[in-house]
């Protein structure tokens, strides 16, 4: 009995390889890039709302339309998701442009190939408690202050903002506590005094009463009084090597993110809350939908790279990143508008 055992335990193992394979490449929608397959998009926090486009673009279907089978998966910090992109776990990732500048002057090329968003959709707040010793970034020194991630994009601005008030990098603890629920028990329980995050995190803190904006980057307006210039933030970025091997795929994405990009500009808060997933919306539909309001002004509507914002961005992280303090940057290598500008 044994040799038909033996062949059965083949034959499954035949089966199971197969399978594997018809799920990762051969089961993609007809029109994808076959040698393709499936491609996998790591975002920095799938529910924030400054990465909105990239579930979005998928509950629309414009991922499908284009023909391509894309699987969105969720990091809680930026800096994590780049890991994921690094690693080459993923073919590209939905975050923060800067990203691409550390990492070139960390000698690995990477680009953004679509950008959503001119600011950074960020928040510095302070908790009800704390508020009366921490007014603004000048009070800085000696707190202890939220970011998703050490090394995140949360912890270069919250960096900046300090540097460009006076405040060495030196004087005050950047906590890592990500967004949501982790943030707002961050700041119930004192462990943070105040920190920076985005929408709908805001959103509930505010309604909660639990604490205040202080620094407001969600629009253009509050991105230059912050930080001096438009701070390109949220992209779809991913490796140079890749994304020069697959054009005709790239240009698809591409395609799709922009056509959500103008989806979003001619839809009302509400109906693009009604879009997303229902547990998106953790502080109820109406904080949710107000969440998106205060938050897209962030957003272009064509995916293209503003002019003078990677000048901002260089600038910016110079100012305590030092990595790149030293460090010649060829801006040029870090964005393409080759697709948006193509995309309809």
């Amino acid at each position: 009995m044994r040799t038909p055992l033996k062949l059965s335990a083949a034959a499954a193992a035949t089966l199971l390889a197969l399978t594997t394979l018809t799920a990762c490449g051969g089961g993609s929608p007809a029109g994808a890039d076959a040698k393709d397959g499936g491609i996998k998009i790591m975002v920095g926090g799938l529910d924030k709302v400054i990465y909105l486009p990239a579930r979005l673009t998928q509950q629309l279907g414009y991922f499908k339309d284009e023909g391509l089978d894309v699987t969105l998966l969720t990091e809680p910090a930026g800096v994590q998701a780049t890991t994921s992109l690094v690693s080459g776990d993923v073919q590209g990732v939905v975050g923060f442009y800067d990203h691409t500048l550390d990492l070139q002057a960390k000698g690995k090329q990477v680009e953004s190939v679509v950008q959503l968003a001119h600011a950074p959709g960020e928040v510095e707040v302070v908790s009800r408690k704390a508020a009366g010793s921490l007014a603004s970034p000048k009070d800085f020194k000696g707190q202890k202050l939220g970011v998703t991630g050490l090394g995140s994009s949360t912890d270069f601005l919250t960096k900046y903002l300090a540097v460009k008030n006076g405040v060495p990098t030196n004087s005050f603890t950047p906590v890592a506590v990500g967004a949501g629920q982790t943030f707002l028990s961050a700041l119930q329980q004192g462990s943070i005094q105040g920190g920076m995050t985005t929408d709908p995190t805001v959103a509930q803190l505010v309604n909660k009463n639990l604490g205040k904006v202080l620094v407001d980057m969600r629009t253009p307006e509050g991105s230059r009084q912050a930080l001096g210039g438009p701070y390109p933030s949220s992209s779809l970025y991913m490796n140079t090597d890749w994304v020069n091997s697959h054009k005709e795929t790239v240009q698809k994405l591409t395609n799709a993110f922009v056509k959500t990009l103008k989806w979003m500009s001619t839809h009302t808060p509400e109906q693009i809350a009604a879009k997303m997933p229902a547990d998106y919306a953790q502080g109820g539909e109406q904080l949710y939908a107000q969440a998106i309001k205060d938050t897209l002004p962030m957003f272009t509507k064509d995916g293209v790279m503003p002019a003078d914002g990677p000048a901002t961005v260089e600038r910016v992280l110079k100012s305590f990143n030092p990595n790149l303090k030293n460090a010649t940057v060829d801006l040029t290598k870090t964005y393409t508008t080759e697709f948006a500008k193509k995309a309809g």
